[in-house]
């Protein structure tokens, strides 16, 4: 299989999310204040969040609230996704039948768990037709294995690593063992052509000052935003992915120094400080400019 760009708009164009919030499909009446928490994305949780009884109570609320949603795009509303139970098993197949009848009113991206193979991506590619996003959780070793050929399946539009199952299965302990593991989705999404992953859910809703020092660790290696279970977390991870100040202001340096190196001609071009830059730099630069005029991050003085 080869990896291609989403139908429509490509994703690398897209207004890129930061904040995902998670929400129990069992708990109908935080669906509303979800979409108003400032996230970027709502994620209604058919999976983990909800215990085996209350799997088909939460599929109905979920069904019924997408039923009566809002359009995308409309003024306000985030996007709207929905993590399935994994799809080989009796929940899953449930899942994906309630929301393959929604039709025009289905969500915009739904989340898989327990991916392992792109036979995954197939089997729900299949049942929910291209219109929808599928967006992969690789939760295990061998999920995490074929990371790159899970990436390249032309259903998927995202990548995110499930960290609660891998601890479990690979014995982890700290942040700090998740460098290599989220590394390498950051390699294979790249390769793919995919948005940068975004970062797992950080479980210590009380720990504001550790989520931050985390999505900072995350940002370094190139991954990009957060889900959230809790609200309050929305805001924190807005401002670790948003660029500061101090970087605005060195991006802005670059873009108008290549582009007076443009204007003059020039096959090098270098920073008033001695600093020279090429094409790869200019790039980057660019890229911070735009999330920082998407985020309202504020401006240098």
């Amino acid at each position: 299989m080869t990896s291609g760009s989403p139908a429509g708009t490509p994703a690398a164009a897209r207004p890129p999310l930061v904040a995902w919030l998670y929400v129990p499909g069992d708990r109908p009446d935080r669906f509303a204040k979800a979409l108003a928490s400032g996230a970027d994305a709502v994620i209604l949780d058919l999976e983990d969040a909800v215990l085996a009884p209350a799997k088909d109570t939460a599929r109905h609320n979920v069904v019924e609230f997408l039923a009566g949603l809002d359009p995308a795009g409309a003024p306000g509303r985030p996007r709207v996704h929905v993590r399935i139970n994994p799809p080989r098993g009796e929940h899953g197949a449930r899942d994906l039948d309630a929301l393959a009848a929604l039709g025009a009113a289905a969500p915009d991206a739904v989340r898989v768990p327990k991916v392992e193979t792109p036979d995954d991506a197939d089997l729900v590619a299949a049942r929910l037709g291209a219109a929808t996003e599928v967006h992969c959780l690789l939760e295990s070793a061998l999920g995490v294995e074929n990371a790159a050929a899970v990436a390249a399946h032309p259903a998927v539009r995202a990548l995110a690593l499930g960290e609660a199952d891998l601890a479990a299965q690979l014995r982890l302990r700290g942040d700090a063992a998740y460098t290599w593991l989220r590394a390498r989705v950051v390699l294979a999404c790249a390769a793919a052509g995919l948005p940068a992953p975004a970062m797992a859910a950080y479980v210590d809703v009380a720990d504001t000052e550790g989520l931050h020092a985390s999505c900072l660790a995350g940002r370094d290696l190139g991954m990009f935003g957060r889900t959230a279970i809790h609200p309050r977390q929305v805001e924190v991870i807005r401002r670790a992915f948003t660029p500061d100040a101090r970087e605005v202001a060195r991006a802005r340096e670059i873009a108008a120094a290549a582009e007076q190196g443009a204007a003059d001609g020039a096959g090098a071009i270098a920073l008033p400080d001695g600093r020279f830059i090429d094409a790869p730099i200019v790039e980057s630069a660019l890229r911070t400019i735009a999330l920082a005029d998407h985020l309202g991050a504020p401006r240098p003085h």
